[in-house]
């Protein structure tokens, strides 16, 4: 454990001395910002409406108007964004040359790959506190429902530590960042169309079909509901990946 931590810290030291981080966070909070703004600002337009129409007004909910697509919205930015942080983590490495070092060194490969996935799973999570003001803004301004937030965050949580995986497998596998970055955001589209195509084809393939969807996994959680087979989806994802990344580096270390 020693060596995966010493690797743990390795990465994160490079992640905020460099401007990779702060860029991903910056915009992760802008643009989840922006989605909360004109969320909102609809919430109250649709509340005006409602005051003249009682049974609109009782249909109305904080939750669903504002919580449940805010986080559908920050669902498909991570997916776009997560590939730029770690499309350096194996990439980098090989193409600097400091992979042969690596791998000649008494590290085991599932010390490297742990290493280098906590430390972006610790910056990814850094990432989603900075966007707690959101939801602390709607507790100054109005009574939302605590139970969607929480579980919405801790959904937002293990996909993004799925992804966080996939893209550490794709960035094993050459050492090109810009591929690496373009395989781990088209692997998560895979996940996301999924979901999309349910309707068209028939029952017995939408049934396959919603099981792999990544946003199908995600729903019971931006609704306040935490499935066990939701949560068994996002760690087998990540298990997956990680252990295809562990045979590559064991592939390369045979051929040094």
């Amino acid at each position: 454990m020693s060596k995966c931590a010493a690797i743990y810290r390795r990465e994160l030291a490079y992640f905020f001395h460099t401007p990779v981080a702060y860029v991903v966070i910056a915009v992760f909070v802008a643009l989840s910002g922006y989605f909360f703004y004109n969320l909102l600002g609809y919430f109250n337009l649709a509340s005006i409406r409602a005051m003249q129409s009682p049974m609109q007004a009782m249909q109305l909910s904080l939750t669903a108007s504002v919580v449940q697509p805010l986080f559908g919205n920050m669902s498909v930015v991570l997916m776009i964004l997560l590939p730029a942080l770690t499309m350096r983590l194996l990439c980098e490495e090989r193409r600097s040359g400091t992979a042969e070092l690596l791998f000649t060194y008494p590290i085991r490969d599932w010390d490297a790959i742990l290493g280098k996935y906590l430390a972006t799973v610790t910056v990814y999570a850094v990432m989603l506190g900075a966007t707690l003001v959101l939801p602390a803004l709607l507790y100054r301004f109005a009574s939302p429902e605590p139970g969607p937030i929480i579980t919405g965050y801790a959904g937002l949580l293990f996909m993004g530590m799925a992804f966080i995986a996939m893209g550490v497998f794709f960035s094993s596998i050459g050492d090109n960042q810009l591929i690496a970055f373009v395989m781990t955001l088209g692997c998560g589209m895979v996940f996301l169309i999924l979901g999309w195509i349910i309707p068209f084809v028939s029952e017995t393939v939408a049934v396959v079909l919603n099981e792999l969807s990544i946003l199908t996994h995600f729903a019971g959680f931006a609704q306040g509901v935490i499935d066990t087979n939701d949560l068994v989806y996002y760690v087998n994802i990540s298990v997956f990946f990680l252990f295809l990344s562990a045979r590559v580096l064991d592939s390369h270390r045979w051929r040094i």
